[in-house]
């Protein structure tokens, strides 16, 4: 493959120089680092999780401050969870939800909130932002695009990149007319947005899941999951993958707008362990396990998504103002004990040499 791995369907597709991916990130994502991996080559790429449509709007202005290279943003599409009733209006479960957080306002020091209006943005507002900012890529987590959807980016040129879990979910992407498809397994760190079957029982690894949904799938097929190195990307492309989706290890970039305490646990023995938990968002994710999770994934009466991820989002807030990482979410694959590098431009360029070498 040589040198050849450079450039190949998705390279050509997306307008950059590397298949190298910077996974979108729901909290830790900044301009900064979106811009540095943009600008080294590869696709850097943005998460708009509860963003309201200026703030949509402003991100992209700021990334074409900082980058004139293709960039993408990420979306999480509504998935139907029922039967889970609003909490918003269900004031007896979020009496319920926030009787087992009293305990950690409390220790903050900070007054438990009122339920909200709503606990996330219009989707459709968010969708007409994203196409008026019109990115180069549109990625989508938790589901297939509507036809309508599909068919709003293709006027404006936008690139539509969903993401699987399964085999099926790939193939339901793919019927769907998407441009590429991140195949992520297990490993990876952060949520798990499966949307055909429950996350526990969507649970392959990359290695298997790669060359499955190669298989399966017309489009070009980007891996992610356990990926932080150039022996990892050089055994996706093996696989048939086209890129590689990384994201813990531009986590603990210094560019990342993760906590200095998120950052030092990525860095710390403490990562060598990672586990599943639904007790930050009240969907599953993977993360290094403290206090918080522990106690939260004990707990009956925890709120379900998204009314636990807007509770804890209180929480984690002013953890990371006190530096405290037992009760935010530090979000992190099962490879970050191969984590190397702490600046975006120089892990880029890392992989790209080690991958040359092996593929020499």
């Amino acid at each position: 493959m040589g040198a050849r791995w450079r450039s190949n369907r998705f390279t050509e597709l997306a307008g950059v120089e590397l298949p190298i991916v910077l996974g979108p990130f729901g909290g830790a994502s900044s301009t900064a680092l979106t811009a540095a991996v943009s600008n080294a080559g590869g696709l850097g790429s943005y998460g708009l999780y509860g963003y309201e449509p200026d703030r949509i709007l402003e991100t992209a202005r700021e990334l074409r401050e900082l980058t004139a290279m293709p960039f993408a943003l990420n979306l999480w599409l509504p998935l139907d969870e029922s039967p889970q009733p609003d909490t918003a209006r269900d004031g007896t479960q979020y009496a319920r939800a926030l009787a087992v957080l009293k305990p950690y306002f409390d220790r903050l020091g900070i007054t438990p909130p009122e339920p909200p209006e709503r606990f996330l943005p219009d989707f459709e507002d968010q969708l007409e932002a994203v196409l008026a900012a019109a990115p180069a890529v549109l990625s989508v987590v938790y589901g297939v695009p509507s036809r309508d959807m599909m068919r709003r980016c293709r006027e404006r040129g936008i690139l539509v990149v969903g993401t699987a879990t399964t085999v099926e979910e790939a193939v339901a992407l793919d019927e769907a007319g998407i441009d590429a498809v991140v195949a992520t397994g297990f490993e990876a760190g952060g949520h798990r947005v499966s949307f055909l079957a429950p996350a526990e029982e969507s649970l392959v690894g990359t290695i298997s899941l790669v060359p499955r949904v190669v298989d399966r799938v017309g489009v070009p097929v980007i891996a992610a999951g356990g990926i932080a190195d150039g022996r990892g990307t050089a055994a996706a492309l093996a696989l048939g993958a086209s890129a590689v989706q990384i994201g813990t290890a531009f986590l603990a970039c210094d560019e990342s707008a993760a906590t200095p305490a998120h950052r030092a646990v990525l860095w710390s023995d403490r990562a060598e362990h990672t586990v599943l938990t639904r007790a930050f968002s009240g969907r599953l994710a993977r993360g290094v396990p403290n206090e918080y999770s522990r106690r939260l994934d004990a707990e009956p009466d925890r709120a379900p998504f998204p009314a636990q991820n807007w509770l804890s989002g209180r929480i984690k807030a002013e953890a990371a103002r006190r530096d405290d990482p037992e009760l935010m979410s530090l979000w992190a694959g099962q490879s970050a004990p191969l984590l190397r590098y702490r600046e975006a431009r120089a892990l880029v360029r890392a992989i790209a040499a080690e991958v040359d070498e092996i593929l020499a």
